[in-house]
């Protein structure tokens, strides 16, 4: 039997294949320090899982309209909204279960067979997926190191043409951590409307930035706003990765489609996670402090302490939680670097390649856990490149 084409290129995320191998090691009695996994160690904040208890315990079990309950619907318009300098309308939003869900869906809404799509590269592995079952033609752009990881705008440029369809954004971006700066979100909103090219912005790291005040977003600029999609949700701001709860905002032109797609697929997202996602909205708010602050102390023991290492090199990340140093100068193809991290020197690391062709010759550490955990693999780290040169 054969499949269908749509699903014939898809491959699972690099992340999962580590961990299980990870977890493998484990149990046959290794000790490994964990930073290939991209989610908080913190837990989800007590009132927020007391809230989604008690939602369970008061009946809330039961199907809720497709888009989404209108309280958190506003909640979302309000925050979001408030937190980027703009006004949104609470039927500009579509709850998920996830923030996948408002990526795949809203390139399905706007992607025909032969359009072409760019995308960050390195970058999160689900823009080529969605992409590819979408039926459009992928264009991935670099990501440039010496711009702190933000788009190659000449490539960018290039890239350009009467077929492109959607220009994908992801800032502060996964794998790298890097922002994209005002300057080069004026270039590329400008191309947009030229060309009249729909953007996903991908900011659900937006709450996660250190140097900066703000991740910009491209959806305040003059023309935007009526083009672009911002995708967002709760799992990195209030760690809440296994409530599965996300959220896409989008021009009101859009939303039927999108509606509809959840609607025929997932039907719609638990009210009990929602009420939850709710409360972590409405509630108190020192959580996400406290996460942004531990995050920063880390970022910055786990750059210095690649940085210490001869032959690694490693930009300081403006946001999220991810380390992308550069490990060309050992000659070694970063994914058997990296295996050979985990197997020899019991790191759990992710290949650049994970992500892109742009991605090889560097590795991604989550500095999503301790900080003793993150010394624990420095010191394993230094001996192990030091065999290595």
């Amino acid at each position: 039997m054969e499949f269908a084409e749509r699903v014939s290129t898809l491959e699972p995320e690099g992340a999962y294949a580590v961990l299980a191998r990870a977890q493998a090691l484990e149990k046959a009695g290794r000790d490994i320090v964990h930073l290939e996994i991209g989610q908080p160690d913190f837990p989800t904040p007590a009132h927020v899982s007391a809230a989604g208890a008690q939602a369970i315990l008061d009946g809330h079990t039961r199907y809720n309209p497709p888009a989404g309950l209108k309280s958190l619907r506003e909640a979302i318009a309000a925050q979001a909204g408030a937190q980027r300098g703009l006004r949104f309308d609470s039927e500009q939003v579509v709850v998920g279960p996830g923030a996948k869900p408002g990526l795949f869906f809203s390139t399905l809404a706007v992607v025909n067979p032969g359009d072409e799509v760019i995308y960050p590269d390195p970058g999160f592995p689900t823009y080529p997926a969605m992409v590819a079952v979408a039926g459009g033609i992928p264009r991935p752009v670099p990501l440039l190191e010496a711009n702190r990881f933000s788009l190659d705008l000449e490539i960018f440029e290039s890239l350009v043409t009467e077929r492109t369809r959607l220009i994908i954004l992801n800032s502060p971006g996964n794998p790298t951590g890097g922002v994209i700066p005002h300057s080069d979100l004026d270039r590329i909103a400008q191309i947009a409307r030229e060309r009249e090219v729909w953007v996903i912005s991908d900011e659900i790291y937006a709450r996660l930035v250190y140097e900066a005040s703000d991740a910009p977003t491209i959806a305040s600029l003059p023309g935007m706003a009526e083009r672009t999609i911002i995708i967002d949700g709760f799992s990195k701001t209030h760690a809440m990765t296994g409530w599965r709860l996300g959220f896409a905002i989008l021009p009101l032109s859009l939303v039927n489609r999108v509606e509809l797609l959840l609607t025929h697929s997932i039907g719609c997202t638990a009210t009990f996670t929602q009420l939850a996602g709710l409360t972590a909205l409405s509630g108190d708010q020192r959580h996400v402090a406290a996460m942004i602050s531990a995050y920063r102390d880390r970022r910055d023991r786990l750059v210095e302490g690649l940085n210490a290492i001869p032959g690694v090199h490693c930009e300081l990340p403006q946001g999220a939680f991810y380390a992308f140093p550069n490990v060309k100068s050992f000659g070694i193809p970063s994914r058997e670097l990296a295996r050979h991290l985990l197997e020899e020197a019991g790191v759990a690391v992710l290949p650049g390649d994970d992500f892109g062709r742009n991605g090889v010759g560097y590795l991604r550490l989550s500095y999503a856990t301790s900080i003793q955990e993150i010394d624990r693999a420095l010191d394993r780290m230094a001996a192990f490149f030091s065999q290595v040169s």
